[in-house]
């Protein structure tokens, strides 16, 4: 194994640009698991305002491998219900309440509590943002990457073992790698609304609004707290006013809904924009800087902090001396068939609502009250959104269905960190002497755990199934095997 200390090393090993939720969370998990950092922000401080609100059962998921569910949970009106209603008529709803998770709902927190949660776990590690500074141009080197830094009109230089830019839609380290973001644009203009309003919908149900005016969605944050997403026509003012927000409400909200005030209120253009490849050398991009979309379906936020989830244990082992090229080249390939999934359900919703098109808004109030009653559907509906069902099956680090692993081993910060976890048949006594004998060749990078299932598991550290296999002797372990030689060094 190559000793990392006797490396000629940059001064920390991850430098990220960026303090949203997306970049605090991966400054957390450097935290985590032990990496040197720096988050920068242009900003003076953290959002104020409650922009990305969905967290979904995947992402709450993540969050509790790495140590970080409970004050969300503390924090999160549940949404167990996806309805579907236009302003006269209910057309159909779907349970949102998956039994294969500890999180069977959407969590509904606002993102400027999201970043208040993350930074202060943050800072308990430690750690802190350094506010009022700006990623100005990066270079690579040698040895990392090297990153210059304005702060009150004075210039600075920090190098990095690696670059994550988390800077957002107009990212400057996307643009500094000459990443394509590839997509287009939505002609329509969009409001959002955080409003206080009446209690005539229950708390703990969204609902999808479609409408020949254009669509309308609406999220719960309390019993009369609710972020509102909708088309606009001609902008009346630099924001939209109380007026006109009850205005579309009256034309596209269940009968009876009515905004009473505005806690903070915003006109914004959508694209549906992503970089089919998330790397350039030893700089990497996430979040917004990385894929952009329609808010419809809440995707977001959860999409950017898998990012995260996906590159950091990789950056780690690269830090530790332990991978292979091969793992971090597969942050693309494995993310960016995800992110192109959640474009086309978003696009889908956006469009499918706000047709206006008689015949296919007829098309569609006739079948919605249909499908929404099929159990099929159902499922993969609330598989989808609530990203369960993503896998890396395809992954050039992967050996069959790449497929989500988490239970209750896994869980609270310490169940699972930095080493791939080869799981194997408790009964088997064949197998576990050969597995033992695998987990010393690589002691560094694999911990041995046995369970009751009968199939022999090898987990990743963001707990996603890396290769499975079934059989009692040592035969059963060479899939595993050749899957670790290709991502990690013994």
């Amino acid at each position: 194994m190559r000793d990392p200390a006797t490396q000629e090393s940059p001064e920390v090993d991850v430098f990220i640009a960026g303090a949203g939720p997306v970049g605090l969370f991966l400054a957390n998990e450097c935290a985590r698991l032990g990496m040197s950092y720096r988050i920068v922000e242009t900003n003076a401080t953290q959002s104020t305002h409650s922009k990305a609100l969905a967290i979904f059962p995947r992402t709450f998921e993540i969050f509790d491998m790495a140590g970080l569910a409970e004050p969300f949970s503390t924090a999160a009106n549940r949404v167990t219900r996806v309805a579907f209603a236009s302003h006269d008529r209910r057309l159909g709803c779907i349970e949102f309440a998956p039994s294969e998770t500890p999180y069977p709902y959407v969590a509904m927190v606002p993102q400027d509590v999201t970043e208040k949660l993350l930074l202060e776990h943050l800072r308990s590690t430690g750690g802190d943002v350094e506010y009022e500074t700006t990623l100005v141009s990066a270079r690579e080197t040698d040895s990392g990457v090297e990153a210059t830094l304005e702060r009150g009109g004075v210039t600075t230089a920090v190098e990095a073992k690696y670059l994550v830019g988390c800077d957002g839609a107009h990212s400057t380290v996307r643009h500094v790698l000459g990443l394509q973001f590839e997509g287009g644009d939505y002609a329509e203009q969009f409001m959002l609304a955080d409003a206080i309003t009446n209690d005539v919908l229950r708390s703990d149900e969204m609902q999808l609004c479609p409408s020949q005016d254009g669509p309308l969605a609406i999220f719960p944050m309390s019993p009369t707290r609710r972020r509102l997403v909708a088309t606009v026509g001609e902008l009346d003012g630099d924001a939209p006013a109380l007026d006109l927000v009850n205005d579309l409400l009256a034309q596209r909200a269940p009968e009876g809904l009515r905004a009473e005030s505005l806690v903070w209120s915003t006109y914004f253009r959508i694209h549906h924009r992503c970089c089919a490849e998330m790397r350039a050398g030893r700089a990497f991009v996430a979040g917004d800087a990385a894929h952009i979309h329609s808010p419809f379906g809440g995707q977001g936020m959860n999409t950017g902090l898998q990012d995260a989830w996906n590159l950091a244990w990789k950056l780690n082992l690269a830090v530790r001396g332990d991978a292979n090229d091969a793992l971090l080249s597969s942050y693309s390939p494995e993310r960016y068939p995800i992110v192109k999934g959640v474009i086309e359900t978003t696009h889908f919703l956006t469009t499918a609502l706000g047709s206006s098109n008689p015949v296919a808004q007829g098309i569609r109030d006739t079948v919605i009250p249909v499908v929404t009653h099929i159990p099929q559907i159902q499922r993969a509906f609330v598989e989808r959104l609530s990203g369960l069902g993503n896998s890396y099956k395809g992954s050039p680090v992967v050996d069959g269905s790449g497929r989500r692993y988490f239970d209750d081993s896994l869980r609270g910060g310490r169940g699972i960190g930095h080493r791939f976890i080869l799981m194997v048949p408790a009964a088997g006594s064949a197998i576990l002497a050969a597995a033992q004998g695998l987990a010393e060749r690589f002691s560094d990078v694999l911990e041995l755990r046995s369970y009751g299932g009968r199939d022999s598991l090898l987990i990743r550290p963001d707990g996603y199934v890396a290769c499975e296999s079934r059989g009692s002797d040592a035969t059963a372990l060479k899939p595993a095997e050749e899957v670790l030689r290709k991502q990690v060094r013994c």
